[in-house]
């Protein structure tokens, strides 16, 4: 494979926790070139057969009311979320490729609910934000989790990949 360059934006726009942008943009390119590096996972992703040289996507920092809003918006579900993810590339026909870079979509979290789901898992913020971001990638490369099966192979796939960069998760 040749070399990839990756473009990660992120904005936070939750004013109660002032996360370190660029530490989570690094923890997520990690987390993607591990995904990458898997052949059970590449060979399965959106990315299959297609050529390019630049990965891009978006993270949102929120909170819960937020989510609410979007999730009621562009799914048609009135709950507010802890994360939502958008697969352009995954979730298309067409997959659009410009000048060698595919954008595989955006990725929102309701910092709030990161909070609140750490405690009642009795995980770090830290913990709950990087499992989720784990979780966003996954879903960017059109992966899913509607049967127990897809649910447990996702799953096990970020414990993996948190612990292969440093995080303890499971």
């Amino acid at each position: 494979m040749a070399i990839i360059k990756y473009n990660i934006f992120s904005e936070n726009i939750f004013p109660d926790w002032e996360i370190s942008e660029r530490k989570y943009i690094d923890r997520a390119k990690k987390l993607l070139k591990y995904y990458l590096s898997k052949p059970e996972v590449y060979s399965a992703c959106a990315l299959i057969g297609h050529e390019y040289n630049t990965i891009s996507f978006d993270f949102l920092y929120c909170d819960s009311v937020k989510t609410h809003e979007i999730n009621r918006e562009y799914r048609e579900k009135d709950y507010p979320a802890d994360i939502i993810t958008f697969a352009i590339f995954a979730d298309s026909e067409e997959k659009f490729i410009f000048d060698g870079e595919i954008n595989l979509g955006e990725v929102i979290i309701a910092l709030d609910k990161v909070k609140e789901e750490a405690l009642k898992k009795g995980k770090t913020d830290e913990q709950e934000l990087s499992f989720l971001i784990s979780h966003g990638i996954l879903h960017l490369l059109g992966f899913d989790h509607q049967t127990e099966d897809e649910y447990n192979f996702v799953v096990n796939l970020q414990n993996e990949a948190l612990e292969a960069i440093g995080i303890k998760y499971d």
